[in-house]
């Protein structure tokens, strides 16, 4: 099997919705023709509360949690795994045509959708994933929005993350952003995040 091949076959199962979602109204869609085309059309269209998610492979940390929370309110048992999960969903929630929030999950989490459509899409690039984050992630857009996004940035294995967090941390006006952008670069692997730091800690 060559390497091309190899790949596809690795991305199979990240394909897939989460295993433990329940109470969704679930369609899915493929976005092998693009992520931005496929996903615009989909918040736009959303008056009423919805999610829109995809999995895309992990930058392995052991940060990403579930609520393992019982009706009475008291904290239940949950699984624990040793081992941190090799990919992440990423949920975005749409209202009134627009994204209002963004989540990273494991995908060992049981996720309760209470109910509302979750458009899940499949064939995600992580390329493509990193490019509609960082636009959520711009200055334009609501504090904790770009919150999110950062967030969900500092988990994303793609080169092009990194360079965006980079800029930012050096660049942007809200000193939060900024604040956000170092704690996620110092746990990142990435030799360019160790340069930026032996950069702007140089006497």
């Amino acid at each position: 099997m060559n390497a091309a091949l190899w790949l596809m076959a690795l991305a199979l199962p990240l394909a897939a919705p989460p295993k433990l979602l329940i109470n969704a109204k679930l369609d899915t869609t493929s976005a092998a023709m693009g992520l931005e085309r496929v996903f615009q059309p989909l918040a736009g269209a959303q008056p009423q509360p919805a999610w829109i998610g995809y999995s895309v492979p992990l930058a392995r940390g052991y940060h990403l949690g579930c609520e393992y929370v019982s009706p009475g309110g008291w904290t239940a048992p949950g699984v624990v795994h040793l081992e941190p999960p090799d990919h992440a969903i990423i949920l975005f929630r749409t209202e009134g045509g627009t994204v209002t929030r963004i989540r990273v999950l494991s995908p060992d989490c049981e996720i309760d959708a209470g109910g509302v459509p979750v458009h899940w899409l499949e064939e995600v690039q992580p390329g493509e994933s990193a490019a509609l984050l960082q636009t959520f992630a711009a200055s334009k857009n609501p504090e904790r929005l770009r919150e999110n996004a950062i967030s969900a940035l500092s988990d994303s294995p793609e080169p092009s993350a990194v360079d965006f967090l980079i800029n930012l941390a050096r660049k942007d006006q809200d000193s939060r952003v900024r604040r956000q952008c170092v704690s996620a670069l110092a746990r990142s692997a990435d030799p360019r995040a160790a340069a930026f730091f032996k950069d702007v800690l140089k006497p």
